[in-house]
């Protein structure tokens, strides 16, 4: 998530290992509220992100915030998305968790049920916070027994980018609304045909499963999760799963190694790669390339039974239960959540808001990139992110398994199945 995972969100890679929640059993973020005097709100806190494409929308929030509170010191902690989990947890571990900072749904009722988040209960009840400005599923990913911990930031979903100039070198017609797997896959070839030779991908897919092989097994008509069961080994599951593999296999997507030493996503943005499935949180780095110019975004291919699926997903920004400064951390929360907050990231072409009514600034950052796409597909074909207690455990065997297996002499009918079997062990011990 985004990505989202940025991304959204290639995926969770960290162990869901019980937190040790020292001296965090109460939930004294619950009681947190907002002074009426905003010069009575002081302290320093600590705010944690992981993307760097948003880090300057979040400082532009937090210059915001000043105006009102201008006794209230937040500084941004930034750490890259593959290590940013490690370190909540390792800081959760010894009772330093930073005063707020971002979650996502695989990872939200791990830190919830282990005590570490505060609720929004105190904000909730002095209405300084209104969960009818978010969309409901959002609020529900961030709610535990009743309980809601995490105010929407954003939503993203999936949508074809792809640089105009490239194609037309190519002498390749540009991706439709109508487009197919075939009519992907056919344009790859092409495309590999064309400018292979100069260095140049087909496509810059990342192989990861929020951007890549959720949408497609969801279209496919397979699963991921359902009733607590892994759809793994679902024949639709893994037809989408091989669609990928012989992406990978006939050249056309970077493998996972190439991807390790250089992300599929750079090269897109570096005019080294024609097309690529992602999110809508590429937006801020698609407007910082010199090549900003050559791109727009279309809606996915449809699988071959003609349908179109997209997951949806949102970051969270949440505060930590045991707060030092406890009514500054709310009051930021608060702001963090209020319509001038989603508007500033959303000028920016940082992030798709959450916030009821600004996402048409943000489909306005970038006019040529044809973004309503995004709001579109979550509107008509999205499906929620998938997520258990212990998403992490399975996230880490897609990691482990699924991805390094894409292009190579495995066939997904005999990946897939084994990361079924795991995953449905994992499942059986959350219950």
């Amino acid at each position: 998530m985004p990505m989202r995972i940025p991304s959204f969100v290639a995926g969770v890679v960290l162990a869901a290992l019980a937190l040790t929640a020292r001296g965090s059993n109460s939930d004294s973020g619950s009681e947190a509220k907002v002074p009426d005097n905003p010069a009575d709100v002081k302290g320093d806190i600590t705010y944690a992100i992981w993307d760097v494409n948003q880090q300057p929308a979040m400082q532009e929030i937090v210059k915001a915030f000043n105006t009102k509170y201008p006794n209230v010191k937040v500084s941004i902690s930034l750490a890259v998305f593959d290590q940013y989990f490690t370190k909540l947890k390792t800081q959760a571990s010894s009772d330093n968790l930073p005063d707020v900072f971002w979650m996502n749904g695989p990872n939200f009722q791990l830190f919830a049920a282990n005590k570490q988040l505060g609720t929004l209960d105190g904000l909730l009840e002095a209405k300084q916070v209104d969960p009818a400005n978010y969309p409901k599923a959002l609020n529900e990913l961030y709610s535990l027994d009743g309980k809601q911990y995490g105010v929407p930031k954003d939503y993203d979903t999936i949508a074809l980018w792809y640089n105009k100039k490239l194609f037309a070198d190519a002498k390749v017609e540009p991706p439709t609304a109508e487009w197919t797997w075939d009519d992907y896959k056919a344009a790859a070839g092409k495309l590999k045909a064309a400018l292979g030779s100069k260095g140049i991908f087909a496509t810059a897919d990342t192989l990861g499963n929020q951007a890549d092989y959720y949408p497609a097994m969801l279209s496919n008509g397979g699963f991921v999760i359902k009733d607590g069961k892994s759809g793994y080994s679902d024949p639709k599951s893994i037809e989408a799963l091989q669609f990928w593999s012989d992406m990978v296999k006939a050249g056309y997507t970077p493998t996972a190694a190439q991807n390790a030493e250089s992300p599929s996503q750079d090269r897109f943005f570096a005019g080294k790669a024609a097309m690529m499935w992602n999110g809508n949180w590429v937006v801020s780095a698609a407007l910082k390339s010199q090549y900003k110019d050559d791109f727009t975004v279309v809606p996915l291919p449809k699988a071959p039974s003609g349908d179109r699926k997209t997951v949806i997903h949102g970051i969270g920004n949440v505060m930590r239960a045991k707060s030092k400064n406890p009514a500054a951390a709310a009051a930021f929360l608060a702001f963090l959540g209020s319509k001038d907050a989603a508007l500033i990231q959303a000028k920016a072409g940082a992030a798709n808001p959450a916030f009821t009514g600004t996402q048409t600034d943000f489909v306005n950052s970038a006019p040529a990139y044809n973004l309503k796409t995004y709001i579109d597909a979550a509107e008509q074909y999205a499906e929620p992110y998938p997520a258990s207690k212990d998403t992490a455990v399975w996230n880490k065997l897609e990691t482990d398994l699924i991805a390094p297996a894409f292009g190579g002499d495995k066939p997904m009918s005999e990946v897939a199945p084994e990361v079924a079997t795991k995953m449905d062990e994992a499942l059986g011990k959350e219950k």
